[in-house]
């Protein structure tokens, strides 16, 4: 059998196995079946991000829910992060998030939940999987074939008459972005107005942040200028967000703002300008936390976890406040288990995904950019100044499509180079 799902859920271009209609109404079916199968509420969280090919998506989904004895609520466009707290404060089995991360428009994807809004099992990802393909799906469609048994969201019947699914028609109820909104600034302490009156540009990378992002900041009382706020279905992460900081770089320059604040399509990570036009990654914001967490004695066993993407330069940084920096696989659910294990408040990635432990098990990037905001406040100086002691080592990071991805260790010629350059590092 394939592994449809990797690190972040099930990721491929819309309309393509397995993000096409059929597929996602089947996976649906399957989430909805597995949920009574374990005696859990057999009711979906459904949120999504801007894509043109979202709410197909969302109506194959639902639909699928709805045919294996479940029910649906639905949130509309809202930050992944957001449908992981939901989850936590209300009673619902399980949530979907319709969306491709910083990918383009034309790829979307697909994550699961569970009631305590984290990222499922890999036992509940094997069911799904099965759920999938039991259809005849095959490999041939796990390579990109494109399917024909789509599933219109109002008929509800399979294209090839196989399954006659129920309605996958939602009505987005506008009620959870306000209570998501309310939990971000029940996190706050010293960031809402009566505080400093920072001013801040936000791109939201004509994603799921574009209407809560500005509204969350106006309403704490700061001066907002928002870009990346447009979406039409097409142009999300396009030229804008936290993949292309550099327009955000000039806006920051040009409104002689405090700090910028870039997310990505589905706002579980930010990165950030600062008020110097300096793009400043996750590692900055471990370091500015860290050190935060540190003197505030908020920071069990003196541990922050990160990945094996992260600067050197956070290390050694980290080091001389003692603090011990533990890395993990690349992948925000590695450290999160990493975490989880050590009893550490605080983890992340380079990449902009950051968790702060004792609010949430998921990167939530609205909910750091506050974190952010609420260090400035109560340093009362700049973000240059927050950031000035990390000083970063030499770094390059490509991505490159391949095959197959073996553990580097089980691949000799690979090993002997690691080793070799771990040697001359240490």
């Amino acid at each position: 059998m394939s592994r449809l799902f990797g690190t972040d859920g099930i990721r491929g271009q819309a309309g393509l196995f397995p993000l096409e209609e059929g597929a996602v109404a089947r996976l649906g079916r399957a989430l909805a079946e597995t949920l009574r199968r374990r005696r859990l509420e057999p009711r979906v969280l459904i949120g999504r991000d801007t894509r043109e090919s979202g709410p197909r998506l969302e109506a194959a989904l639902a639909a699928g829910i709805r045919t294996g004895g479940g029910d649906v609520a639905a949130a509309g466009v809202i930050p992944t992060p957001a449908v992981s707290v939901l989850l936590r404060r209300r009673r619902l089995g399980a949530g979907g998030v319709i969306s491709a991360s910083h990918n383009p428009y034309q790829d979307n994807g697909l994550k699961v939940f569970d009631s305590r809004g984290r990222k499922i099992p890999e036992e509940w990802e094997e069911e799904l999987e099965r759920g999938i393909l039991e259809e005849g799906r095959g490999q041939e469609g796990a390579e990109g074939r494109r399917e024909e048994d789509g599933v219109a969201a109002g008929s509800g019947r399979s294209g090839d008459g196989r399954q006659e699914w129920k309605t996958g028609e939602v009505a987005a109820d506008p009620a959870l972005a306000g209570e998501y909104l309310e939990f971000l600034t029940s996190r706050l302490g010293s960031a809402p107005p009566g505080g400093r009156k920072l001013r801040l540009v936000l791109d939201c990378a004509n994603g799921a942040a574009y209407e809560l992002g500005p509204r969350l900041f106006r309403g704490l009382g700061f001066e907002v200028e928002a870009i990346g706020c447009s979406p039409d279905g097409r142009n999300i992460n396009e030229g804008c967000g936290s993949q292309h900081p550099g327009l955000l770089a000039r806006k920051v320059l040009e409104a002689r703002a405090d700090m910028g604040i870039a997310f990505d399509g589905d706002a579980d990570r930010a990165v950030w300008v600062d008020e110097k036009g300096r793009v400043l990654n996750g590692d900055h914001t471990l370091y500015v936390q860290g050190k935060r967490l540190k003197e505030a004695g908020r920071l069990p066993g003196d541990v922050v976890v990160a990945t094996s993407m992260s600067n050197m330069g956070l290390e050694r940084t980290l080091g001389r406040m003692g603090v011990r920096l533990e890395r993990t696989r690349v992948g925000d659910k590695y450290v999160l288990a990493r975490m989880r294990e050590l009893g550490a408040a605080l983890g992340g990635e380079r990449s902009g995904h950051t968790i702060f432990l004792e609010d949430g098990p998921a990167g939530d990037g609205l909910l750091t950019a506050l974190k952010m905001v609420e260090a400035l406040v109560e340093s009362g100086g700049s973000l240059s100044e927050a950031a000035e002691g990390l000083t970063e080592f030499p770094q390059e990071l490509r991505s490159v499509k391949v095959a197959r991805k073996p553990d580097f260790e089980s691949v000799p010629e690979i090993r002997s180079m690691l080793e070799e350059i771990r040697g001359e590092l240490a």
